[in-house]
């Protein structure tokens, strides 16, 4: 049993065929999957973008300290919900009004 997302699944090589560099990470464990996740893409030379408060933990204590060591080691973008928003916003092409 593994905690990341990208171990035994096909998502590193989808990442890899559709581009992508970069990928949103939040859930229900920061502490047990989210934090191991971020972990490993970074490894994979993917940019984790950690949505900070969209994320839930079982244990406050290890959820700091998980968020703490992703800060620590600088690999992950740390960012809000309402950021995250923004920014897709700013990227959505709007049809013209007639």
């Amino acid at each position: 049993m593994t905690m990341s997302a990208f171990e035994g699944t096909p998502l590193p090589l989808l990442m890899r065929d559709l581009g992508l560099v970069s990928f949103l990470v939040a859930g229900i464990a920061l502490e047990i999957g989210i934090e191991p996740t971020a972990r490993h893409g970074a490894d994979l030379g993917l940019i984790p973008v950690l949505v900070q408060d969209a994320c839930g933990f079982g244990n406050a204590e290890a959820a700091q300290r998980a968020l703490a060591a992703l800060k620590y080691c600088g690999d992950s973008v740390l960012t809000d919900l309402s950021s995250v928003c923004r920014a897709l916003e700013a990227g959505v092409d709007r049809p013209e009004e007639a």
